[in-house]
């Protein structure tokens, strides 16, 4: 083995990268938590340290003399990674934006100030005396969510006044630092882009249509690539995107950018993620959609490599995630080897619940094709 790759996390959603790493013959050096670390067994070497230590990991990797640092799917792992590679002299992002990407509120300034568009904002904290009057002057219906999580975790839709006090008090118990963000809701249909940058040159990969439950959680129930989208739409958000990149200060690496396009077109940034969209759509969708290999890629922005994305736009391909609320895909679970389309599927729990986060959900199928697979 030649290069030492250090990754952030060692849970599953961070095991589509170690084994890619271990795939491409780099040493794998894992630092998580070691309960619930499926990747401890898999990477060269594991390290039983949480991820927000971030002195303790920078010494490990001067130790080790890492070449390269990375995580996927984890906003939480994305301030370690900035942290190391700007102390060690790593390609990365600088560690000056790290809070415009992994804070909402902070974002959502940056955002503005680089002239996007958003919804109307607020934030709350723990300190302020929290009534139903807090949240003017914006208007209603509302968004409230903690400004350093993910998933869907305390993420509440709230209607009129009567629910504000319950969501806010909800949702702040839920942030690490205790601070929640109120936006506006913005009526229209959600998408995500996943693009890769080197030296603030952003490439878009994919455009992925996403389905959720809806209010009040707004949890993630489906995703498909290739969005259906028309070239002029296309292009418009594709000039968007590497806007919102620029304003936020992404120098390097993947990037996960979420929008909703209204009925009358206007297109507004909801959230940025510097790093690869989870639910499989970074790790597993952009490389059966475009033929790239995203984690790939990934791994060799890290290492200080970088070959411009070539993209074949192979098919069509998707995720569907099991619920209550999607309780007729069961089957296609079940009895996913009947199907030419499904290239995976997991059952969790039969026991189906209704999901207010995106750890409630009890399976899922990943399909490729020729077209948009439709169960039914």
């Amino acid at each position: 083995m030649g290069k030492k790759l250090a990754i952030i996390g060692g849970s599953y959603l961070q095991l589509p990268i170690v084994k890619k790493a271990v795939e491409m013959d780099i040493e794998t050096h894992c630092f998580s938590w070691e309960d619930g670390a499926v990747c401890k067994d898999i990477a060269s070497f594991f390290y039983p340290i949480s991820i927000t230590e971030k002195d303790q990991i920078l010494e490990e990797c001067k130790r080790i003399n890492i070449d390269g640092i990375t995580s996927i799917a984890s906003d939480v792992a994305v301030s370690t990674v900035n942290y190391i590679t700007a102390a060690l002299e790593l390609p990365g992002n600088p560690d000056t934006i790290t809070a415009n990407v992994t804070n909402k509120y902070k974002m959502r300034q940056a955002l503005v100030a680089g002239g996007l568009r958003t919804p109307g904002y607020k934030l709350v904290t723990h300190k302020d005396k929290i009534t139903p009057e807090i949240t003017d002057p914006l208007k209603y219906p509302l968004i409230v969510k903690p400004v350093d999580r993910s998933g869907s975790l305390g993420v509440y839709k709230i209607e009129n006044e009567t629910s504000v006090v319950n969501a806010l008090e909800q949702a702040l118990r839920f942030s690490f630092c205790k601070q929640v963000i109120i936006e506006e809701f913005i009526e229209g249909r959600e998408l995500s882009i996943e693009s890769i940058s080197w030296d603030y040159e952003h490439f878009i990969l994919a455009y992925t249509d996403k389905y959720t439950t809806g209010a009040p959680h707004f949890v993630e129930l489906a995703h498909h690539q290739p969005a259906v989208l028309s070239q002029k739409l296309r292009e418009r958000i594709k000039q968007i995107t590497h806007n919102a990149l620029k304003a936020l200060g992404v120098k390097v690496g993947a990037a996960h950018t979420e929008i909703k396009v209204t009925e009358r077109g206007d297109i507004y940034i909801i959230e940025v993620g510097a790093r690869m969209g989870g639910d499989f759509i970074g790790s597993n969708l952009v490389r059966l959609s475009t033929g790239y290999d995203y984690l790939a890629g990934v791994i060799d922005v890290s290492l200080g490599r970088f070959v411009i994305p070539e993209l074949s736009e192979t098919g069509y391909a998707g995720i569907y995630f099991l619920s209550k609320e999607t309780a007729e895909i069961l089957p296609f679970i079940e009895n996913h080897e009947l199907y030419d389309e499904i290239v995976s599927a997991e059952l969790i729990n039969k026991n189906l619940i209704p999901v207010e986060k995106s750890s409630d959900r009890s399976g899922y199928f990943i399909y490729c094709g020729n077209k948009r697979f439709i169960p039914g």
